[in-house]
């Protein structure tokens, strides 16, 4: 399916809003409810919408520091490593890399000690490196140039 105007327009408003009802879409992009609920039906069948999600404010639950930590794993510790990761609940991504690291996170943690006993879950498995996150300067998830 090629993504023409009207569904990258459609798109974009579920990004703003997937909540939004099909008719508030429809006025928004100048079409039917119907229509907008046929496309969005399509693009969720072909794979191009992957799925919804409510985005929670970490801080607003109790996690006071974001990070973003590299790790080199040490030889014969990748693998092991990408079991393991998928059981932290501080890590809200996570991606295999190329360049000196191996992995890069993103992680929430409560506070300073919080984030000292998480990076010593760490240690066995390679070096790694924490960067603090100050501030978000993009948030949200779009694809900006469909």
């Amino acid at each position: 399916m090629i993504i023409d105007n009207l569904n990258r327009k459609i798109l974009k408003c579920l990004q703003q809003n997937s909540r939004q009802s099909n008719a508030e879409i429809g006025r928004q992009v100048g079409i039917s409810s119907p229509a907008v609920s046929e496309r969005i039906k399509k693009m969720e069948d072909l794979g191009i919408i992957e799925g919804y999600k409510a985005i929670v404010s970490p801080f607003e639950v109790g996690y006071q520091l974001k990070a973003i930590i590299t790790l080199r794993a040490f030889m014969g510790k990748l693998k092991p490593f990408l079991e393991k990761v998928k059981t932290f609940d501080e890590v809200i991504n996570c991606y295999r890399i190329t360049g000196d690291e191996n992995i890069v996170m993103e992680v929430v943690l409560k506070d300073q000690k919080h984030m000292e006993s998480f990076i010593d879950q760490l240690i066995i498995y390679g070096e790694s490196k924490t960067q603090i996150v100050l501030s978000d300067v993009v948030k949200l998830n779009e694809v900006k140039s469909m």
